[in-house]
């Protein structure tokens, strides 16, 4: 059960409700973000909303049977609209595209990728500055000093940068130069850094595990949403599985299950979700008619000499046939 309360409540009546809930025997969590306050309850049996509903300071009462509460459909019939104070929306309204290289090498390389978005009309440029790899000696990205620049030139041509956090230390100092925190497939159950970007009013994109279920991946977001964001995405991103013909296997069922599920959006990563260039067009066409909000697509104009997953990474030509596919596809939907 979810408690709306009143954005006005004041102290009096906050109190009136948890002594009201607690002479009731009713286990209670507050959730303050930066839309609402919530309590989140767990009655240990079936429960008559209505002995709760007309107290004062109470907006509303959800029943939600499942195991995710905050994210859950069951309690929020409108589909989460994440905003930006430039009107940018991400949402099932709003279909978003997000690219770039995987890691941030160059000056040159983040120039070369912006006036590629500028000229597709694309928003968001993903580029990675920490990069958790496998192998320790392969490159790991430019850090702070690589976020401060890509931030400058994207500033200058008004677009925003979605880039990886890998540790909570990292937050504060990534913070005003990030527009979108995006935590990767294997920090996907890192509960510390969860609970530390829900303390953060940036949106997150937070990609499935890389070997997560669905329930997995929503019990991620309960966390950073239960400790005050609401400003989330979901990313199916490809699992791993016994297949060894492509990198992972590209879980397009997820889309309409995790709508069904969750009002949060859900992009869909065709670049890590395959891994093969010459099949990623054909799998971000494939997520869009499955339904999903957005894209997150690896973008580089020499996949190649790529620093990082140039095997999976689209050029500028072949991304910007990929939008114009993306756009009549999009037209014949609707």
């Amino acid at each position: 059960m979810i408690i709306q309360l009143d954005v006005s409540l004041d102290q009096e009546r906050e109190t009136g409700i948890f002594s009201a809930l607690n002479g009731m025997e009713i286990p209670f969590y507050p959730v303050q973000t930066q839309v609402g306050h919530y309590l989140v309850c767990t009655p240990k049996a079936d429960f008559d909303i209505r002995k709760v509903g007309h107290l004062p300071g109470i907006r509303d009462v959800h029943r939600v049977s499942g195991p995710h509460k905050m994210v859950s459909h069951k309690w929020k019939v409108d589909r989460t609209a994440i905003h930006f104070e430039d009107g940018t929306t991400i949402s099932a309204q709003d279909f978003t595209v997000m690219a770039g290289p995987c890691s941030v090498e160059s000056e040159e390389q983040v120039a070369a990728t912006l006036d590629q978005l500028v000229a597709n009309n694309i928003r968001f440029m993903r580029g990675g500055v920490y990069k958790p790899r496998t192998s320790p000696y392969s490159f790991r990205g430019l850090g702070l000093e690589g976020l401060k620049m890509f931030h400058e030139l994207c500033r200058e041509k008004g677009v925003k940068i979605v880039t990886e956090v890998m540790e909570a230390g990292q937050i504060d100092a990534m913070a005003p130069y990030v527009d979108v925190f995006q935590v990767g497939a294997r920090n996907s159950q890192n509960f510390n850094l969860l609970e530390a970007l829900g303390k953060v009013d940036k949106p997150v994109l937070l990609k499935r595990g890389i070997s997560g279920s669905i329930d997995e991946l929503l019990y991620s977001a309960e966390y950073i949403f239960k400790n005050g964001n609401e400003r989330l995405m979901l990313c199916e991103r490809g699992i791993r599985t016994f297949e060894k013909a492509y990198r992972n296997t590209l879980d397009l069922n997820a889309v309409p299950i995790l709508k069904e599920k969750s009002h949060l959006p859900v992009i869909v990563d065709p670049s890590h979700g395959i891994g093969l260039r010459k099949h990623v067009a054909q799998m971000a066409l494939a997520s869009v008619a499955a339904g999903a909000d957005g894209l997150l697509v690896e973008i580089h104009e020499t996949p190649e000499k790529a620093a990082t997953d140039g095997q999976q990474t689209l050029d500028f030509d072949e991304f910007a046939s990929l939008m114009r596919q993306v756009k009549r596809l999009k037209e014949v939907m609707n």
